[in-house]
């Protein structure tokens, strides 16, 4: 697959982050190893791979968990190596993680303000807090209701969309999401993918961490994919198709190889468990094997 870049944004728009030749060790393990990103405003950049892949890693560093250890990582044109999440979070890159840091018991407007609450004196600002959270949510198409409901009480998608929407209003220009859908079914997913696509027509610039190319053709503008910790795809959606996306993700040479050594394999075999000698070419249906002992054995009188 060829890894030219298409570009088809407006001219001098610039990109919020150029990761170059980046790379992460710990000790002698590589985790990361020349890898380039761009995150654009206003567009998808979607990083695929496997477990083990490096998107953890890659998370961490953009996230400020950890700081790269070559390459060079540029936030708004300036270099940088982010000490702590806080200092990504001064830049504007807010990260989403899986388990969302959302606390279950608590109300879907203390959430929203969680450990960045209002007050009005001594008190917290309840009344303000709840109309600035419904006004945030609905900006995103989120219709909760109650806000004073327990965010356990919402479903997986909504409390990807309030933890997407929290970020947004806290100033990020960049959002990670780390598997957003990978805990979610087909319905829940959709509506993921759907707020996906408000935060990138709201002008941020989405890093969409998935293992499903499927959810990443649906929104993605720019497709990278990472394998042992190296990359291996970097191409636009103008460049590839989702069968293309999807065979990259799976290792096209690697399913060849496989395939190779299963060729003698008949995928549609099935066995009777009592006596595996016998193919059963249907339910109640035996095929005796050629050469089987069953083959010889005298038939019953009619």
């Amino acid at each position: 697959m060829s890894t030219e870049t298409i570009h088809r944004r407006p001219p001098g728009v610039e990109p919020l982050v150029i990761m170059q030749d980046v790379g992460k060790s710990y000790g002698n393990v590589h985790a990361l190893r020349g890898v380039n990103l761009e995150v654009y405003p206003g567009e998808v950049t979607c990083v695929l791979g496997d477990n083990g892949a490096g998107k953890s890693t890659l998370i961490k560093i953009m996230a400020g968990l950890h700081e790269h250890t070559s390459g060079s990582f540029e936030v708004n044109g300036v270099k940088r190596h982010l000490a702590s999440p806080r200092a990504a979070q001064a830049l504007g890159i807010a990260t989403v993680y899986q388990d969302l840091a959302l606390a279950p018991l608590m109300s879907v407007w203390r959430n929203f303000f969680m450990g960045n609450e209002i007050r009005s004196g001594l008190f917290l600002d309840a009344r303000r807090m709840k109309t600035i959270a419904d006004e945030e949510l609905q900006k995103m198409g989120i219709q909760i209701g109650d806000l004073d409901r327990p965010v356990g009480g919402l479903s997986g998608g909504q409390k990807q969309c309030i933890a997407i929407a929290r970020a947004i209003y806290f100033g990020a220009k960049v959002i990670i999401l780390d598997e957003p859908t990978a805990a979610l079914g087909v319905k829940q997913s959709g509506v993921v993918l759907k707020y996906i696509a408000k935060a990138r027509d709201a002008g941020l610039g989405v890093v969409f961490i998935t293992h499903n190319p499927h959810h990443a053709y649906l929104v993605g503008n720019h497709f990278i994919i990472l394998k042992l910790g190296r990359l291996t795809l970097d191409a636009p959606r103008d460049a590839l198709t989702l069968d293309q996306l999807t065979a990259e993700m799976a290792g096209g040479q690697e399913l060849d190889e496989l395939k190779h050594e299963l060729g003698d394999v008949n995928p549609g075999k099935v066995v009777d468990p009592d006596n595996p000698e016998i193919e059963l070419a249907g339910p109640g249906k035996p095929k005796v094997q050629a050469g089987s002992s069953r083959d010889h054995e005298p038939k019953g009188e009619v």
